[in-house]
């Protein structure tokens, strides 16, 4: 007996083997390419930048979205010899908005985790450990 359960936002369906033999009668749609939802990654058909793609991460979005949006349109419309040279500003704005949220947007030296007590210890460089032909040993 095939039946269907809601668990939060999951929804599980059971069914029965002959379900699975059964043969499917799903209609498959075509896709739209002018479907303006639909997934085209970073550039839309029109040359836009697509906000929602999912190779942004997020940035677009949240406290510093706005300052994200503003540096890399300029970077990505950028006609000057060296690219985004014209964008400097944006950047830093970006940057500043960044460093006021810490907690959404950690610093590459913050997102390493600090070492604990289980970490080993760093090898010991005492003079006592040399080599008995190295100059220090003398």
């Amino acid at each position: 007996m095939s039946y269907c359960r809601q668990e939060g936002k999951d929804r599980i369906i059971f069914v029965t083997k002959e379900d699975h033999e059964a043969p499917s009668n799903a209609e498959l749609v075509a896709d739209d390419p002018d479907d303006p939802y639909e997934d085209h990654g970073l550039i839309l058909p029109n040359g836009d930048i697509n906000w929602n793609c999912p190779c942004l991460g997020g940035m677009a979005s949240g406290p510093c979205g706005q300052q994200f949006k503003e540096a890399f349109s300029c970077f990505h419309y950028s006609k000057e010899e060296v690219k985004g040279a014209d964008c400097v500003e944006n950047f830093r704005g970006m940057q500043e908005c960044m460093q006021k949220y810490p907690e959404l947007y950690p610093q590459e030296e913050e997102a390493e985790s600090p070492p604990t007590d289980s970490d080993p210890a760093p090898p010991s460089t005492s003079e006592d450990q040399l080599p008995p032909d190295s100059p220090s040993a003398s």
